[in-house]
């Protein structure tokens, strides 16, 4: 699974929140998806690294400009791993 933070600029409240969430979850079927205009990110969960130039023209058509990319490997953390960290 990846983790992939997308650094918008022009979502201004929760409705484009909403629109940008919507996008993604037409044009790459995560598994979870949030964003967050304060922040001007949207961070998306899936199992394999999305095609990132239909992402980004998927994102511009509704106005929106990706200003920045950045995939990581994602591994969920339980309860107790994410208060003691990780058993060796």
């Amino acid at each position: 699974m990846v983790k992939v933070t997308l650094n918008i600029d022009g979502m201004q409240c929760g409705m484009c929140e909403s629109h940008v969430n919507d996008v993604v979850r037409r044009t790459i079927n995560p598994k979870k998806v949030t964003s967050s205009h304060v922040k001007g990110q949207t961070v998306i969960l899936c199992d394999d690294e999305p095609n990132e130039a239909a992402l980004t023209q998927a994102i511009a058509e509704q106005g929106y400009r990706v200003l920045g990319i950045k995939v990581e490997p994602y591994q969920k953390q339980g309860f107790f791993e994410k208060i003691f960290g990780k058993k060796k």
